[in-house]
């Protein structure tokens, strides 16, 4: 070795630089990912407080929005409230409304009642041509008003609810025995001729809407039939009685044949007859047959006639032959009761005065009593007039009924004494409570020929 120079490391020098070198390297790659997580968290930490304020921003949308909902909710509550009021509103004004017309159709359906009735008892023997065709006209005035305030009444019940069904099983043999008492005077007076075919079916339905319907039916097929035949039959087909009304008229266009339901709505043939009305009777008959369940049908050939069909559920058969013929024609056709004895009782003068003329132009002895009070002193004043039929309004003074005063007769002249309890009064409950008690029942306005079919079927 020379003198003055360095001496040199050697193999252990070089290894210390190695490893001195590996450690840098390594603290290095260390930093790098200590360098990385601190950048991982710095961006989680960005992201969270970004998260942070996006919270807090919908927190507020949030309760923005449930201030909003809540004001709906307290608006909505106050608009339910509302119509809560305006329903229970509607319903008042609905039941005022039935009673309104319930009430008003009475009071004027009797003067139409005593109008009706004086009208006949004018005309029975009237011959003067001109005085035939004022009657006549103003007969049909009297129709057109009591077609008008039958439909207000139904009307007004179908809309308030108050006309709901009870179902019951009804025998098709009386009520076409009831409709053929209706209808055979008015056909008669068309040369028309109405053939009721007896039927022993019983069906599931509403006495009172059934009734209702077929009337409705009859009347039509009376009214626009000019000649020819008016059928009312019944038949099976499958488990539904098929309740048929058919007619002789002038037909329906086949584009009018749906329509011919709808409310105000007059077919063709309406133009050629003289009725009047707004077209509500076919509308009324397809809504009580909807309420009851029953099907309708129409057939109709333009200038051939109609066939009108109800379909009621058969609920068996009734026992004996369905309708009882206690009259024969000749009978039918007379035109007076001689020797017919008759109690009259109604609380209305102008009804009695009306009736005192009718009745003795029939031939009639008649006994009159204004009200149940009179009753007791006509049987006082007359215990020996035993009655042959008597003819009562169903409502009479201070709450009275007609059926109370038949009753009280009853209990004078015997049990099986004939009654009529005249009414305008639809409900059910009536038709229940008269048949109860063994009456028959006529609605006001009262047509002659109906009461006087009624009585000769009575007086038999």
């Amino acid at each position: 070795m020379r003198a003055g120079s360095a001496p040199y490391p050697g193999p252990a020098a070089d290894q210390t630089v190695s490893e001195l070198q590996r450690r840098v390297e390594k603290l290095v790659k260390i930093n790098a990912a200590l360098m990385q997580r601190v950048e991982r968290s710095m961006d989680q930490q960005a992201n969270a407080f970004s998260l942070f304020q996006t919270a807090i921003s919908l927190e507020a949308q949030v309760r923005v929005r449930t201030e909003e909902l809540k004001s709906a909710l307290n608006r909505l509550e106050r608009a339910n409230d509302d119509l809560t009021g305006a329903r229970d509103a509607a319903e008042r004004a609905n039941r005022f409304k039935t009673t309104f017309f319930t009430a008003v159709g009475h009071d004027l359906l009797q003067p139409l009642h005593a109008a009706r009735l004086s009208l006949s008892a004018m005309t029975e023997n009237e011959t003067d041509p001109q005085h035939m065709r004022l009657t006549e006209q103003i007969d049909h005035a009297l129709s057109t008003i009591e077609e008008l305030l039958r439909t207000i009444l139904d009307l007004s019940k179908l809309e308030s609810g108050v006309a709901k069904p009870s179902l019951m099983s009804v025998a098709l043999g009386e009520l076409f025995q009831s409709l053929a008492v209706n209808f055979e005077p008015m056909a008669r007076n068309k040369n028309v001729r109405l053939t009721i075919r007896a039927s022993d079916a019983l069906v599931t339905s509403d006495p009172l809407m059934l009734r209702r319907i077929l009337q409705n039916l009859l009347a039509n097929a009376v009214h626009y039939t000019e000649r020819g035949e008016i059928l009312l039959a019944a038949r099976r087909r499958g488990d539904p009685v098929r309740i048929e009304v058919w007619d002789t008229g002038p037909g329906i266009d086949p584009d009018e044949q749906e329509r011919i339901f709808e409310e105000f709505h007059r077919g063709s043939a309406s133009e050629l007859s003289r009725g009047g009305g707004f077209g509500m009777g076919l509308s009324i008959t397809r809504r009580m047959a909807d309420a009851l369940g029953h099907g309708i049908e129409l057939c109709s050939r333009k200038g051939c006639g109609s066939r009108f069909a109800v379909l009621a559920p058969f609920a068996g058969r009734a026992a004996g032959s369905g309708m009882p013929s206690r009259q024969n024609a000749e009978v039918r056709q007379a035109y007076g009761f001689p020797a017919a004895r008759i109690v009259v009782v109604d609380n209305d003068e102008a009804v009695l005065e009306a009736m005192r003329t009718l009745l003795d132009r029939w031939g009639c002895a008649a006994r009159f009593a204004l009200g149940l009070s009179d009753v007791e002193s006509l049987i006082a004043r007359e215990p020996s007039f035993r009655p042959d039929v008597v003819l009562a309004d169903y409502h009479l003074e201070h709450g009275g009924s007609g059926l109370a005063a038949v009753g009280r007769l009853r209990a004078v002249w015997g049990a099986g004494l004939p009654a009529i309890v005249i009414s305008a009064d639809y409900s059910p409950e009536l038709t229940k409570e008269a048949s109860q008690a063994a009456c028959e029942i006529l609605r006001k306005p009262v047509k002659p020929a109906e009461l006087r079919a009624l009585m000769m079927h009575l007086l038999g």
